[in-house]
């Protein structure tokens, strides 16, 4: 095994009341700090072996950045044992050794070297770090002129040339356009298949399901599982939504977690029906989505939801196969989801998200959100809200009452 941790327990101190100012300290000199525990993990026991990709999941707060920062040694454990067998490349916080007052060139070479590289290594590796990172043209420029994107095209790609026998990810393909975090998932696998062991936390259990040879769940701190793939991800979607219920023809129905399909592939398509990442306002969302069932799904209903950048849904649609089609789609086999949708959203960025309902035991419903995409709406329309809409609403003047 290239990675042991045994025993992990790490702990914070809160303070009850922050004094952020001199002035507050003078003011209040003989004012005691009270102080709170905060448990972030507890007694966390697990291997990772040479090769394995292995995630990390579980709610916000449950300590998962905590224990990759301390796989990373940023942070020292209370308590516990944590072993590793090679050279480490930690893709926590991408960008935080660079400095902005350097350029794309220098910052690339300079955290080369603090990456293990030797200088020449590093000038060495430069063009291909600037070609990955597809900014061969804006080498000189400096980095407080950088767009956040760029930043992180810049960071990743310092961090791959690095070529660690183990790689720590957090949250990485969260950020950046959906065709660079695809590009960094072929990285991700090419390591794979080199021998290479990565660690991934992520909330999204596609990558888990289709990556992962094994992984971890974690709650409030604690240890929840550890094992399969599939059953972690099915753990965490417990977590996040058990207990929740559907409102169908006035019934009230139970929605079980489950894993029941895949995105084989989601795209938003122009009219001549080539990819695309932006759609002009007014002009129709063209969808086509590719999902592979998991396991039976009887009789499926397909919710689709739009949400606005802050996760404000702004409008949903459901689909369901059409009549004379079987009532099952047998595991294995694939529903392909396409057609155009209105579209009245003022520019801005916005996601969808699909769930996949199928028919249950016992009348309950098993459920499974899948993320499927981001776009993005441009035009020059006014922002007033998040739709624009038609109206016919007059204003006509009308003499006052003592006219």
């Amino acid at each position: 095994m290239v990675i042991e941790a045994r025993g992990i327990h790490k702990s914070f101190r809160i303070p009850e009341h922050r004094i952020d100012s001199l002035k507050e300290r003078a003011a209040h000199p003989l004012t005691r700090l009270n102080y709170r525990e905060l448990h972030a993990l507890r007694d966390i026991s697990f291997e990772v072996h040479k090769g394995e990709f292995f995630g990390i999941v579980g709610r916000n707060g449950s300590g998962k950045s905590s224990l990759l920062k301390i796989l990373a040694s940023i942070y020292r454990a209370d308590a516990g044992t944590v072993r590793m067998a090679g050279r480490l490349a930690p893709f926590i916080e991408l960008g935080v050794g660079f400095n902005p007052e350097l350029t794309a060139r220098e910052n690339a070479i300079l955290n080369g070297v603090l990456m293990g590289l030797s200088t020449r290594q590093a000038r060495r590796g430069l063009d291909e770090v600037l070609e990955f990172a597809e900014l061969e043209d804006f080498k000189e420029l400096k980095l407080k002129n950088y767009s956040s994107g760029m930043m992180v095209r810049l960071a990743f790609a310092v961090m791959v040339q690095a070529d660690a026998d183990i790689m720590l990810v957090d949250e990485v393909l969260a950020v950046g356009d959906a065709r660079f975090a695809e590009k960094c998932m072929d990285v991700f696998r090419e390591r794979r298949r080199a021998g290479k062991t990565i660690v991934l936390v992520t909330h999204d259990m596609g990558t888990v399901q289709t990556l992962c040879d094994r992984a971890m769940v974690l709650h409030d701190g604690g240890q929840e599982y550890v094992g399969e793939s599939e059953e972690a991800a099915v753990r965490y979607m417990r977590l996040n939504f058990a207990g929740q219920e559907v409102t169908e023809g006035g019934v009230r129905r139970a929605a079980v977690p489950d894993i029941n399909a895949r995105v084989v592939h989601a795209q938003l398509t122009d009219g001549a029906g080539e990819p695309t990442e932006n759609v002009e306002h007014g002009e129709p969302i063209r969808l086509d989505v590719l999902l592979e069932a998991r396991r039976d799904l009887s009789k499926p209903t397909f919710v689709f939801y739009v949400a606005a950048k802050d996760g404000v849904v702004v409008f949903g649609f459901s689909s369901e196969l059409d009549n004379g089609q079987p009532e099952t789609v047998v595991a294995g086999d694939r529903v392909r989801l396409a057609g155009s949708i209105e579209n009245a959203l003022v520019p801005g960025h916005y996601g969808v998200v699909c769930w996949v309902r199928r028919e249950g035991f016992g009348g309950d419903m098993g459920v499974q959100p899948l993320p499927l995409l981001d776009f993005m709406v441009y035009g020059t329309a006014p922002r007033h809200g998040l739709v624009s809409v038609s109206a016919d609403v007059r204003a006509e003047a009308l003499p006052g009452p003592g006219s």
